[in-house]
């Protein structure tokens, strides 16, 4: 209990660098305390982690290890990464603030819940994937070295976010050795790590993920024995036989038998079942029938595609034959040369725009995520700010096409909420949502889920922000007010079932990531429950014709009610802290 208060150094309300006021502990571990505060001007909640200088460990390699750790996060920018804002040196300890990450470590879920589904454990390993391949891939390339599961935050929508970064090292051309002998959890660490036999690389962290995903789908810890794990077969049945092989790949001994990259392992995980020795079996009896058809299928394809280039060799200037070069080439270039020849020829037509948008842009990558890059936003824009000879921008001259414009505005106002980076940027989407609810030339259904969403998105550059004088521009209780009269009434009726999910789980990730706000702002506790229980009985009794063999409408699903689970367990604990602060000012 002693050496506990020598640490605690932060008190609850205990005010650093004029603006983040400590709430609570959240976490402490061998070399940190983590607390939660928020910056009151803002309006917005921090961690901060608290490193003492005389921890037992020394204190040139715990501030070695610590800024190492800040200095490869403050220039990583990755949606499943926290973001580090600010490093506070108050003399005895350093104070690092970073993202607030809500959720429950992977380990803690394993250990309440047990083995994950065979699906959820794929989608989880895409998405690790993504974010390793972003570290590998940085110049020079990072590798992070201490994959396991409570080094991974799983939040309250189900997506991941990887933390600690303390055993993380770039890759440079100059290594010759390796300094990562004995570095690493036994159990997940590769053989190079504690071996001392060979350099660790992009290959170590796929045997560290592989020993996670093993885990995540079996509910046992991997390498008991060490650096042997266990088939698959042992402690689950009915798993895929291409799951079951990848996972064997992962986790070889030697870096050469693994998967070379993340890359290759995302998209083994994406076309798993291609792996599975019985699906290979099945596919030999239809091979024989399969060639035929395909070498018949060949020879009417070369005629269409002869008869269809002297087509389109007539029609060379015309704005369908530009809009058909789109689907006659599979190169990305080639395709938005296409769009580009139609849009140059009649920038007041949409067509050209939509087909840029969804079948360049917004398509689903290798690790099966969609994301409109930065880059790719400013390439649409560059497009809908150029002139025509006339002086018109093309925008300008889309805009005469009514029907059009806000066709386009609405795709591209789903595109930034949605897709945005990966994340969405609800904020960016604002403008082109507002045009398409404003219009009347789209279906009721469209206009209403553009009104929705153009709402919300609104709130998010506004609130927390105040004018000259002080002023809060929006309010939390105005912004909780419009919330949830957004999410009211039954959704899947006015709009659809899709909608319906995201707009639900909009409100309750928002109850979850702002309930310290809200209650700061005057909303009871009781009333935010009340808003949950509205949102099980919508489950429970709007989506009864609902067909959810739709692709992704079950995982949504099954989102939304782990998101209100979490939601009400935050609530209590945001109160609790609540009452422990009211106690403590009492005693």
């Amino acid at each position: 209990m002693n050496e506990r208060r020598r640490f605690i150094l932060l008190e609850t309300g205990t005010v650093i660098d004029g603006k983040y006021r400590i709430l609570y502990q959240i976490g402490q571990g061998g070399m940190s305390v983590v607390y939660l505060a928020i910056n009151e001007r803002a309006n917005k909640t921090w961690a901060v982690k608290e490193v003492r200088r005389e921890t037992g460990l020394g204190t040139q390699v715990v501030r070695e290890r610590l800024m190492a750790e800040t200095e490869l996060l403050k220039r990583l920018r990755h949606p499943r990464l926290p973001a580090i804002v600010d490093v506070i040196d108050e003399g005895e300890s350093l104070l690092i603030v970073m993202d607030y990450i809500e959720g429950r470590s992977l380990k803690e879920v394993l250990a309440q819940e047990g083995a994950q589904s065979q699906e959820q454990v794929l989608l989880w390993g895409k998405q690790l994937c993504e974010v390793l391949s972003y570290l590998h891939e940085q110049k020079p390339s990072i590798i992070y070295r201490d994959m396991k599961p409570s080094n991974i935050m799983v939040q309250p929508d189900g997506s991941l976010k990887l933390i600690d970064f303390g055993t993380a090292r770039e890759i440079r051309d100059s290594c010759t050795g390796d300094d990562t002998v004995c570095l690493g959890t036994p159990g997940y660490a590769a053989p190079e790590q504690w071996g001392g036999s060979g350099q660790t690389d992009q290959r170590t962290d796929i045997y560290c993920l592989g020993a996670v995903l093993y885990e995540a789908v079996t509910g046992q810890e991997p390498g008991r024995e060490p650096f042997h794990v266990a088939p698959v077969g042992r402690w689950k049945q009915g798993l895929s036989a291409g799951l079951e092989e990848i996972l064997k790949r992962c986790t070889r001994q030697d870096p050469k038998d693994r998967f070379q990259s993340c890359r290759e392992l995302a998209y083994a995980l994406d076309h798993y079942e291609e792996m599975d020795l019985l699906w290979r079996r099945k596919q030999k009896g239809r091979l024989g029938s399969f060639l035929v058809t395909a070498f018949l299928s060949l020879l009417c394809f070369l005629g269409a595609f002869y008869a269809r280039l002297t087509e389109v060799g007539l029609e060379r200037d015309t704005y369908q034959a530009w809009m058909e070069r789109i689907f006659l080439s599979d190169i990305r270039e080639e395709k938005i040369e296409a769009c580009e020849g139609a849009i140059r020829l009649n920038p007041s037509r949409e067509e050209g725009y939509l087909e840029l948008l969804n079948q360049v842009f917004l398509t689903v990558e290798e690790d099966g995520m969609i994301s409109f890059t930065r880059e790719e936003d400013e390439h649409l824009r560059g497009i809908l700010n150029r002139s025509t000879s006339g002086g018109k921008t093309y925008e300008m001259c889309l805009k005469e096409n009514r029907e059009g414009y806000e066709r386009v505005a609405y795709e591209l106002g789903l595109a930034y909420y949605y897709d945005y980076e990966g994340e969405g940027n609800k904020s960016y989407g604002v403008k082109w949502l507002n045009i398409a609810a404003e219009g009347d030339t789209l279906p009721k259904a469209c206009r209403e889920r553009a009104l929705r969403l153009g709402t919300i998105g609104a709130y998010y550059s506004q609130i927390g922000q105040v004018n000259r004088a002080g002023d809060a521009k929006v309010s939390y209780q105005d912004y909780w007010r419009d919330l949830t009269s957004l999410a009211s009434g039954n959704l899947v009726q006015l709009d659809n079932a899709v909608t319906a999910l995201r707009m639900y789980q909009e409100l309750a990730s928002q109850i979850h990531g702002r309930a310290l706000e809200f209650r700061y702002a005057g909303i009871p506790k009781e009333e935010m429950e009340e808003e949950l229980k509205k949102l099980q009985k919508h489950l429970e009794e709007d989506f009864t014709d609902v067909d959810w063999r739709e692709p992704g409408l079950e995982e949504m699903k099954s989102r939304l009610i782990y998101l209100l689970g979490e939601t009400k367990r935050q609530l209590d604990a945001v109160y609790e802290g609540e009452r422990m602060e009211e106690r403590k000012s009492y005693d």
